[in-house]
């Protein structure tokens, strides 16, 4: 399991976590009543990996 990965998994909400590394990406599932793409974007952050784009759907 990568930083991101238990970073992210360990967050109120989040179901599943998938970096991509080859991509610059990452993939979560999460529980929008508990958090928010913002909010992770800001962990991942944290982590010390810089986010530039946020995409939901």
């Amino acid at each position: 399991m990568t930083k991101i990965e238990k970073g992210l998994t360990g967050q109120p909400g989040v179901e599943a976590v998938k970096v991509l590394f080859n991509a610059s990406k990452v993939k979560a599932d999460f529980d929008d009543s508990q958090t928010d793409a913002e909010t992770l974007a800001t962990v991942v952050d944290k982590l010390g990996f810089p986010v530039k784009t946020i995409k939901t759907k």
